[in-house]
């Protein structure tokens, strides 16, 4: 049983997890994190589900690092760091979790390019509005691009390591080109540094179903599960625990399809090794809470709290609307 005090709050209000797993498939291994998750009032319905049921709208600014996003519906809708929006005029990725109030009318939200050279319709998508939200960026150097300090080109030059990494673990036909243009995610011609379309690719994709299919399932009857870490060849990558099981839940499928692109990305070339045990995952959120702290408010409703320490860095989301208290919290080993 692991306990340890939430950050900024008193220990007496500290949260028991329990560790479960591993869950492994080839070169990834997966822990979930179970606890009550009773701390959420409320539930938010994640982008990918607002902008499939249009209830949400994110539009072009012709701000490479701004778009706007309008929530037209009476829920509030949770937006998720590393959250990719495809088409406008560049596919964007948000840096930051965010909160759409219900109702809200446009409001702006920070963004990344990661689709380096387009700035013009593709296809037959909108270029002045996005029309998904089906991915969120893979790879632990991407994820942090997106959130640190070295701004977008520091996330383009991630983009373009990712999209290696991806060519190099599929059958290569031509040198620097994957089989299918994986690459650039579809042939040249069409966008060739998305990252959502290098996500999109058949070949990609195939990999990394056999993942899905495996690990899927393992939420299903453990209700009581609020998060997640994983391991690719061995060693902990990452790990995201809520604040409701139930965001979690709606959450699932997009981490574990992000987690199996990691552990595909890196399957080439690496060596058989055992997953870690549980105490390792134990250790991963112990190491997290120390470190230096630093913290930003996002839109008036939300701060994000860093802490970065010798090995990880942790950062965790705060709902100043429900009295301060986290709502998600985001572990990367370094």
């Amino acid at each position: 049983m692991l306990g340890f005090a939430v950050l900024g709050v008193p220990p007496a209000s500290a949260v028991d997890y329990r560790i479960s797993g591993p869950y492994t498939h080839d070169n990834l291994s997966i822990f979930l994190i179970h606890g009550s998750g009773k701390s959420a009032s409320r539930t938010l319905l994640t982008l990918q589900e607002a902008m499939d049921q249009k209830k949400v709208a994110v539009y072009e600014t012709g701000s490479v690092n701004e778009l706007s996003i309008e929530n037209l519906s009476s829920e509030d809708v949770y937006v998720q760091s590393g959250d990719i929006v495809k088409g406008g005029r560049q596919d964007r990725v948000f840096p930051t979790d965010f909160i759409i109030s219900s109702h809200s009318g446009k409001i702006p939200i920070a963004s990344f390019c990661v689709e380096h050279g387009r700035w013009s319709k593709r296809g037959a998508e909108s270029a002045d509005q996005f029309g998904s939200s089906t991915q969120l960026v893979a790879t632990k150097s991407l994820k942090m691009a997106a959130r640190g300090p070295g701004g977008q080109t520091e996330v383009w030059n991630q983009v373009a390591r990712a999209q290696e990494s991806l060519a190099s673990a599929v059958t290569v036909d031509a040198p620097g080109r994957a089989a299918g243009g994986v690459v650039g995610g579809v042939m040249a011609s069409a966008s060739p540094t998305s990252m959502q379309l290098s996500l999109e690719n058949k070949r990609v994709s195939e990999a990394t179903e056999a993942y899905v299919r495996s690990l899927a399932g393992i939420v299903d009857s453990r209700t009581d599960a609020v998060g997640y870490a994983f391991a690719v060849n061995g060693k902990l990558s990452s790990a995201d625990i809520y604040s409701s099981s139930d965001l979690f839940r709606r959450m699932w499928p997009k981490l574990l399809k992000s987690s199996a692109v990691e552990a595909m990305a890196e399957r080439r070339g690496a060596k058989a090794a055992s997953a870690p045990d549980a105490a390792a995952v134990r250790a991963l959120l112990a190491d997290s809470g120390q470190g230096r702290e630093s913290s930003k408010e996002v839109a008036k409703r939300l701060q994000v709290v860093t802490r970065d320490s010798e090995k990880t860095v942790l950062y965790e989301t705060r709902d100043h609307d429900s009295g301060g208290a986290w709502l998600h919290k985001s572990y990367i080993v370094k």
